[in-house]
């Protein structure tokens, strides 16, 4: 594949986020003039207010589209209708759109999308192996027990390095428009299995402790989660750990020629950064 965007500039939604800050950093190795974009940057992008799309897009060749808080959520198609709409008015002619991997909600969104006519790639990942690092369940891992409502249901854990590289691959190379790409890691492991693979990498006591997901709305809730919010997010980790998500796909293979990375790599060198202290 040829590079085809060096000279070229590219909006980065969501650029402090875990997979944002990712590929900005790979697009600005490449020499790619990078926009990041996000609610206290430089350059003003907010999913709640669209009044700041357009003037980040504006001028922008392709953006890497992140939704937040998930693109399975209420409002997120008609999010997306919009930005597509405001994306082709600003002269956009390529996304490459952050999905979820067995989302039927997060499709209606990605349809959405997809009526502006632009160039479009979709790319659907697994639980990324960062959540436990730098996301919602790191506080988890310190305090050496992992809540979650995943009974003994298997996940691929996707090391969000790898989807940055597969996100970088689709913005600066041809080839991928139209297609959808279904990222996963190269092995399947229970949370429980996790929970002891960051216990040996880390040398801490990590025990995961499985919840019904009213629990997990309740734990949620305790933690200032409004209602609502707390039973949704609950309703979808719950659909997503259900066992029709527990199988592997070649996603990253096919587009960088490569195996994903593994979670014992992953969390091997989390530790060895001091990711969990």
């Amino acid at each position: 594949m040829t590079e085809n965007l060096k000279q070229e500039t590219v909006l980065v939604t969501a650029a402090t986020g875990k997979t944002g800050r990712r590929v900005a950093e790979r697009l600005a190795a490449r020499g790619v003039n990078v926009r990041t974009g996000s609610r206290k940057g430089s350059v003003l992008f907010d999913w709640e207010d669209e009044s700041t799309w357009g003037p980040a897009l504006r001028g922008a060749d392709a953006a890497y589209v992140a939704y937040f808080p998930d693109l399975a959520a209420p409002g997120a198609p008609e999010a997306m209708r919009a930005l597509g709409r405001v994306a082709a008015e600003s002269g956009v002619r390529r996304l490459v759109l952050l999905s979820g991997r067995g989302e039927p909600d997060a499709v209606v969104a990605e349809e959405a999308l997809r009526e502006s006519s632009l160039d479009l790639t979709v790319v659907r990942a697994s639980f990324f192996a960062q959540n436990f690092s730098e996301g919602a369940m790191y506080e988890g891992v310190v305090a050496g027990e992992l809540p979650f409502p995943a009974g003994e249901t298997a996940e691929p854990f996707i090391d969000a390095d790898d989807l940055a590289d597969v996100v970088v691959a689709a913005l600066t190379e041809d080839g991928h428009a139209g297609r959808v790409h279904e990222l996963t890691g190269p092995r399947l492991l229970t949370f429980g299995e996790v929970a002891a693979e960051i216990g040996r990498a880390s040398g801490r006591e990590v025990r995961y402790v499985p919840v019904s997901g009213v629990e997990y709305a309740e734990m949620l809730q305790q933690f200032g989660f409004p209602g609502p919010e707390s039973e949704w997010l609950s309703d979808l980790f719950t659909m997503l750990l259900d066992g029709h998500n527990a199988s592997l796909t070649d996603g990253v293979r096919r587009v960088l020629g490569r195996e994903p990375r593994d979670f014992t790599a992953f969390a091997t060198d989390a530790a060895g950064v001091g990711a969990w202290g």
